[in-house]
C-alpha cells in the first residue's frame, strides 16, 4: 500500500496564471498527428493541461478514492510497455476532415507512436482509445449455427459458436466548438449548461476558453470488429454495422420486456456472416444505459408501464417514460456517427437496425446505408411486442405493416431508438 502523504495546498486550475493553457498546442482537425497535437489532461501537472476534465469517464471518482485510502501514488504514471494496438486502425482522410470527429480522439490509440517527442520531454500523455484481440461467445450464436444460419469455419467461427474479434475500448474526449456546432448551439451556450447540469464541476468550461477539449465524466463505447480490420475503408469491402445502446437488463440478463438483446445477437450473426464473404463487421456499443436517462429511470417507468389502467400498452408506451423522466430519450445520436468515421467508414452496406434516428444521423454525416435490416419477428419476445409496435408507429423502419397511429403517444419531433 502507498504511504500517506502529508495535506497539500490546493491548486485552482481554473484560474491559472494568465489563463492560458501551457501545454501542447492542440489543433483539432490538423492533418497528421504532429500538427494536431496529443491530447493532455492529467492531473499531476495541471499548468500543462490542454484539456477539461480526467481520463476514465466517472471511474476517475474510484481512482479518488484509491488516492485517499493510500492504495495508489497520485504521482503514479503508467508503464505503457507492450499496450500497443493488437491491430492498426488508421489513420483514415476523417480524421482530418473538419467537422467530422469531434466527440473522440483518434489518435487516442496511437500516443506512443504519433506524440513519442512529446513523451520523450516528460509531458504525462494517456491513451484514450485501446485496442485489443479476444474471442466472444453468445448462446444465441449457438443457436444459429444448429438452425443453419452460420456456419463454421474454424478461424473466425468456431464449432463452439466462438467467435474472434478486434475490439476496441474508446473515452470520449469532446472538441467544444465542434460538439457546439453539431448541436445547433453557440460554445459559450454549451459550456455554460454543462458547467451548470454538473453541479459546478468543472469550472474551467466557463472560466477557460482557450482549453477546448473536454473529457467528459459519462460512458465511452465499445466497437467489437469481425473480419480483417485492413479492410475497415476499403471501399470495396463490404460492411454491416449494429449501433447499439446499452440495455443492462436485457444485453446481460436477458429480460423479456424488450428487444435489445435479440436485436444485439442478431447484429452479430450478420456481421459475422458479412466478415465470411470477405467484408467487415461492426458492433459499436455506447454506454447509454435506459435511454441515458439511467437505470433507476428505466425500472420506475416498467412499474408505471405494467401497473397503469389496461396494463401495458402500445399507445402509452412513450407517454409513460415522458411522464416520469420529463423527457422521452436522451441518447441525442449526433454525436453517433463519429466512431464510424474512426474507422475510415463511408458506406455501410447492412445496417442492422430498426431507428430512423441512428440511420438520420448516419446519413446526416454523409455515409450511405445500401440496406437497413429490421429484426425478424421470431426473434422478438412476446412481452416486447408492445414495444416493437409503438416503435413502428413513431417512424420505425420496418418492411411490414405499420401499426395503427391514431392512439399512440408519439415522440414529439424525434424517432427513438431500440
Amino acid at each position: 500500500m502507498a504511504e500517506k502523504k502529508p495535506p497539500r495546498h490546493i491548486v485552482l486550475t481554473s484560474h491559472p496564471s494568465g489563463r492560458t493553457a501551457k501545454g501542447p498546442a492542440l489543433n483539432w482537425d490538423a492533418a497528421g498527428s504532429q500538427v494536431r497535437g496529443p491530447v493532455v489532461a492529467t492531473v499531476t501537472r495541471p499548468e500543462l493541461r490542454n484539456a477539461i476534465g480526467t481520463h476514465s469517464g466517472s471511474y476517475a471518482l474510484y481512482r479518488a478514492l484509491a488516492i485517499a485510502s493510500g492504495s495508489l501514488d497520485r504521482d503514479h504514471r503508467p508503464d505503457l510497455t507492450n499496450t500497443a494496438p493488437a491491430e492498426p486502425i488508421g489513420p483514415f482522410p476523417q480524421w482530418s476532415e473538419p467537422g467530422r470527429i469531434v466527440s473522440l480522439d483518434p489518435w487516442g490509440h496511437m500516443i506512443s507512436a504519433a506524440f513519442a517527442d512529446h513523451l520523450g520531454r516528460g509531458v504525462d500523455i494517456r491513451p484514450t482509445i485501446a485496442v485489443t484481440k479476444a474471442h466472444i461467445n453468445m448462446p444465441e450464436l449457438r443457436d444459429a449455427i444448429e438452425a443453419g444460419r452460420l456456419k463454421p469455419d474454424g478461424t473466425l467461427l468456431r464449432d463452439n459458436g466462438d467467435v474472434a474479434v478486434t475490439k476496441a475500448a474508446i473515452e470520449p474526449v469532446w472538441y467544444l466548438p465542434g460538439v457546439a456546432k453539431r448541436f445547433g448551439v453557440t460554445d459559450n451556450e454549451l459550456r455554460r449548461t454543462l458547467f451548470e447540469e454538473t453541479g459546478g464541476m468543472f469550472p474551467e468550461l466557463v472560466t477557460r476558453p482557450d482549453l477546448q477539449v473536454f473529457l467528459p465524466p459519462i460512458g465511452g463505447q465499445t466497437v467489437y470488429i469481425f473480419g480483417q480490420t485492413a479492410h475497415l475503408g476499403d471501399p470495396n469491402r463490404k460492411i454491416a454495422c449494429r449501433v447499439h445502446d446499452e440495455c443492462n437488463g436485457s444485453d446481460v440478463f436477458g429480460s423479456d420486456i424488450c428487444t435489445c438483446r435479440p436485436y444485439l445477437a442478431h447484429g452479430i450473426e450478420v456481421c459475422i456472416a458479412a466478415a465470411q464473404k470477405g467484408g467487415v463487421g461492426v458492433i459499436v456499443y455506447s454506454r447509454k444505459e435506459g435511454r441515458a436517462l439511467g437505470e433507476v429511470t428505466k425500472f420506475l417507468v416498467y412499474n408505471a408501464r405494467k401497473r397503469q389502467e389496461g396494463g401495458d400498452r402500445a399507445d402509452s408506451y412513450f407517454a409513460r417514460t415522458e411522464c416520469v423522466a420529463g423527457v422521452q430519450d436522451m441518447r441525442f445520436q449526433e454525436l453517433m456517427p463519429d466512431v464510424l468515421h474512426w474507422l475510415g467508414i463511408r458506406r455501410i452496406d447492412q445496417f442492422v437496425s430498426m431507428s430512423n434516428m441512428k440511420s438520420d444521423a448516419i446519413r446526416g454525416q454523409g455515409i450511405e446505408i445500401v440496406e437497413q435490416v429490421a429484426i425478424p419477428d421470431e426473434l422478438i419476445p412476446a412481452d416486447a411486442r408492445v414495444e416493437m409496435d409503438a416503435k413502428k408507429a413513431a417512424g420505425y423502419y420496418t418492411p411490414g405493416p405499420v401499426p395503427g397511429t391514431a392512439e399512440l403517444s408519439l415522440p414529439k419531433g424525434r424517432g427513438l431508438n431500440e
